[in-house]
């Protein structure tokens, strides 16, 4: 048994009050075309029971910049952050009283570290809040305690866990220690606010070019006129946006915890997490407060409005599991009276993270709940995160974990996804995460036309997006996903003799998987021979109208405007220079419709190729600047219409000449060209691209001619060796040739330059684009952070997260690690500061010493300024020496 303990996590006290269908999925489109105005807003009452209030504590103004509706842990710091960054004319409405629903029970438990560098920046930014900002500026006394925390290890995996986030943790000045046993026993012997004023109605208009945007907020005492509307309603959340016509994926639950009586000589002792046995004991005065996540939650499916101060009655049924790994670790609890019980509504979310940012249904309707019990704990960080989204259009940091966009428009509003996956997702809260893990609810979602004969060659699948894609390929046979047994829980019979659950447990490891081999194979396949890839989960847009040119120079960093049959890898940027995405951009001949493969078009055309897991964000992302610049252009969806397969590798080319029907030669069809050809006597968009660094093309299908063309492939280069491959081998190609994943080592806080992308921009020329000015200024005053790539001698495995020091010093961390079995050696890229605030140049870099932090051990490595895989880029151009 082994612990591990941050000397300076911390406790906050909560300030307590006064005395399923299927998914169904479908062709969309998008148009900025101008269209009538509608006269009647669209607007939706909820009927309010009896006992919500006598009256509002303040009258309610006519107009406001901004409503937040819900006085909890969320809506006010988001209030407070409002107010910080200069909006003045905001209010905050509360049915009943501040901290009513959730927040004023909650244990208050604030640790530091987290898997996610995202999240360990979040929770330093609420404990500067709450511990120091609010005293400073208040001179009241916030009920911080600050007492440190140990987290508990049962079990060599879990030990590792911690050893990773210590390595994390040290980037960020986050003191931690492992501690033995006996070391562990030594330190634990043993503004302007509204209340009492219920929201009755969210008043939606729509402009005209048909964009539904708020208009006003109804309450039984008067309306407010106001662009945006805030919801940190709690568990009340998917009520107030039913009242706007949004969605808003989360459910209720019991969650509980118990106040023991008093405990002689705990004061001033630590917290605790012992994340095996699912259980906290937090530091209540001389007593301890004791909870955890079961596998078998309550579920409140009838969410009362009456609720405000209220508890359930504890189910001690339930809940005994808890009392039982609190005994097991502290003895004296066993002869401890329980002096009170805590049970009140929770919201929970299908990935336990929260749901932020602005809707893609309504303009000015903003998300900010759903935050899994750690509405206190994530408040400060969130709270100004979404102030900012606000008031500048982006959140500073990446919150693309959070945003709303992350979950595609199919599945939240689909009761079955949303309930499986937020149980797994509870159930699983204080589970190790392990690189490779898979939710096991809710999957079969969206399959591509490939799904059934994958399976049959023995595809383990990854859940992206709801998609099934391909992560590798089983030689024992298949492995097919089954429907959720909700862990044995609510008397649902486990699942029995079930090979992809096996399969995946076996995968729960910090060290190289037990199919690491399997994985290396396909990645090697691919570099001497020849792979498919089945990318059917990618977005596939189309851009079109009358400034669908004017559109593309805007959006898109790189020049797409080249002649048609072109494709341009291009990044998309927010207003501060930051990467919203990375995309392959088609420019097509105008003419008549050939759907799915082209649009209808007289004039300028585009098709889109975006990541399937990022498709959401991207398309609500191009919407947005669409609305926003009043564009006239159509936005496409045909995501379901089409398969891919991608060949890659030295053959790539030999087979498909026996495939297509038009000369593969490099005169003939150049790297970064496609056209519509013939595939086995059926119609395909060829594309020369590569994801991995290889010779090969991509063959965009429509759905109902997968099949037939996949068979004709696999035909083909059945004499070469082909075989089938998964993301788990593009991952480790796709690092070992340098190219960028979104959102791993390129984010929408990361700027292209800094990620090594300027030739992605057009910055020689005089056409505008979004965020130009911003790295333009970057680029002149030089560059204070960039990616670099890392490799080690020492055959260990990372996968991200890990400390990077230039010279003993931490200057980042990994965001991306994996194998490159080509050149044989670990791989990672990560993002470098200058620990004096200067230029990192290409001298910092080469005259620096740098080591990798893993779990401890520190590491020597070797920086690269290219990739140390074919940095000429020999191979993608069929030059294979």
């Amino acid at each position: 048994m082994a612990f591990i303990r941050s000397a300076v996590w911390r406790v906050f006290s909560a300030v307590r009050p006064p005395l399923s269908p299927l998914c169904r999925t479908s062709t969309r489109s998008y148009s900025s075309e101008p269209t009538k105005e509608k006269s009647v807003p669209y607007e939706k009452t909820l009927k309010q029971e009896d006992g919500a209030s006598s009256g509002p504590t303040k009258p309610l103004p006519r107009s406001a910049d901004a409503v937040v509706i819900g006085g909890g842990s969320l809506g006010c710091q988001t209030i407070y952050h409002l107010a910080k960054m200069g909006m003045t004319n905001v209010v905050l409405l509360e049915r009943d009283r501040l901290t009513a629903g959730t927040t004023w029970h909650t244990a208050g438990l604030l640790w530091q570290l987290r898997p996610s560098d995202v999240e360990v920046e979040l929770l330093a930014h609420t404990r500067n809040v709450i511990s120091k900002d609010l005293e400073e500026e208040t001179g009241l006394h916030t009920g911080w305690i600050q007492n440190g925390g140990l987290f508990i290890a049962s079990n060599k995996q879990r030990l590792d866990e911690y050893k990773r986030l210590m390595s994390l943790g040290k980037v960020y000045g986050i003191e931690s220690h492992v501690l033995s046993p006996a070391e562990t026993k030594d330190l634990y012997p043993l503004m302007n606010v509204i209340e009492n004023c219920p929201v009755t109605g969210i008043q939606v208009r729509t402009d005209d070019i048909g964009v539904k945007r708020v208009k006003a907020v109804e309450t039984q005492h008067g309306t407010i006129e106001t662009p945006c509307v805030v919801n940190c309603a709690g568990v009340w959340a998917t009520k107030l946006g039913e009242m706007a016509g949004v969605k808003v994926p989360l459910i209720a639950m019991h969650h509980a915890y118990v106040v023991t009586e008093r405990i002689e000589g705990i004061q001033n002792m630590p917290n605790v997490r012992d994340h095996d046995a699912s259980v906290y004991l937090r530091l209540q005065g001389d007593a301890l407060s004791v909870g955890g996540y079961e596998r078998n939650p309550i579920f409140w499916d009838e969410v009362s409005d009456k609720f405000a101060f209220s508890l359930f009655d504890l189910d001690w049924d339930v809940f005994m599991q808890h009392i039982e790994g609190a005994v097991n670790r502290v003895p004296a609890l066993e002869q401890t009276g329980i002096k009170s019980t805590v049970c009140g509504p929770e919201s929970f979310t299908a990935d336990h993270k929260p749901l932020m940012g602005e809707t893609p249904e309504v303009r000015g309707f903003f998300l900010g709940c759903g935050f899994n019990s750690a509405g206190m704990m994530l408040g400060g960080g969130c709270g100004r995160e979404l102030a900012h989204w606000i008031i500048h259009g982006r959140p500073e940091k990446d919150m693309y974990g959070y945003d709303i966009r992350r979950f595609h428009n199919s599945l939240t509003d689909n009761k079955r996804w949303i309930r499986e996956r937020s149980h797994e997702s509870y159930a699983k809260n204080y589970s190790l995460v392990f690189p490779f893990d898979e939710p096991l609810a809710s999957r079969n979602m969206r399959k591509d036309p490939f799904h059934q004969v994958l399976t049959e060659q023995g595809c383990m699948f990854q859940e992206r997006h709801g998609w099934e894609r391909p992560g590798w390929f089983n030689k024992e046979g298949p492995a097919p996903v089954k429907d959720y047994d909700y862990y044995g829980a609510y008397d649902v019979k486990r699942n029995e003799k079930y090979k992809y659950d096996e399969l995946l447990g076996q995968e729960y490891t910090f060290d190289f998987p037990p199919h690491h081999d399997v994985i290396k194979n396909e990645c090697l396949s691919c570099r001497h021979s020849v792979a498919v890839f089945d990318m059917s989960y990618f977005g596939k847009f189309y851009l079109t109208g009358p400034d669908a040119k004017k559109a593309a120079d805007w959006l898109f960093t790189a020049d797409v405007n080249k002649k048609p049959g072109t494709t341009v890898y291009t990044c998309m940027l927010n207003k501060r220079g930051g990467s919203e995405a990375d995309l392959t951009v088609s420019r097509l001949e105008p003419g008549v419709a050939n759907l799915p493969l082209a649009p209808e078009s007289s004039g300028d055309a585009y098709y889109l190729a975006i990541g399937g897991g990022v498709a959401e964000h991207n398309w609500n992302h191009i919407k947005t600047v669409l609305q926003d610049q009043g564009f006239r252009c159509q936005l496409t969806d045909h995501s379901e219409d089409m398969g891919m397969i991608s060949i890659q590798g030295p053959k790539s080319r030999e087979v498909l000449q026996e495939v297509l029907d038009t000369d593969l030669s490099n005169e003939a069809f150049p790297f970064s060209s496609h056209k519509v050809v013939i595939a086995a006597g059926h119609q395909v968009r060829a594309m020369r691209l590569s994801f991995v660094g290889e010779l090969g093309w991509e063959l965009h299908i429509p759905k109902e001619s997968c099949l037939p063309v996949y068979r004709a492939v696999m035909a083909a280069g059945a004499k070469h060796g082909i075989i089938n491959s998964g993301y788990r081998a593009i991952d480790s190609l796709s690092i070992e040739k340098g190219y960028r994943h979104w959102h791993a080592d390129l984010r929408p806080d990361d700027t292209p330059l800094e990620a090594g992308l300027a030739f992605t921009c057009k910055l020689k020329s005089s056409v505008p684009f979004q965020g130009r000015d911003m790295l333009e200024k970057q680029k002149k005053e030089g560059l204070k952070r960039r990616i670099v790539c890392f490799t080690t001698d020492e055959k260990v495995p990372m996968f991200g997260l890990e400390a990077i020091y230039r010279n003993g010093v931490p200057v980042g961390h990994l965001r991306r690690a994996d194998y490159g079995f080509y050149i044989d050696k670990t791989i990672g890229y990560g993002y470098i500061r200058n620990p004096d605030g200067g230029v990192v140049s290409a001298n910092f870099i080469k005259s620096g010493e740098f080591t990798l932090e893993r779990m401890g051990v520190v590491y020597k490595a070797k920086a690269h300024l290219k990739s140390p895989f074919d940095p000429e880029n020999k191979r993608v151009k069929g030059i294979y020496d």
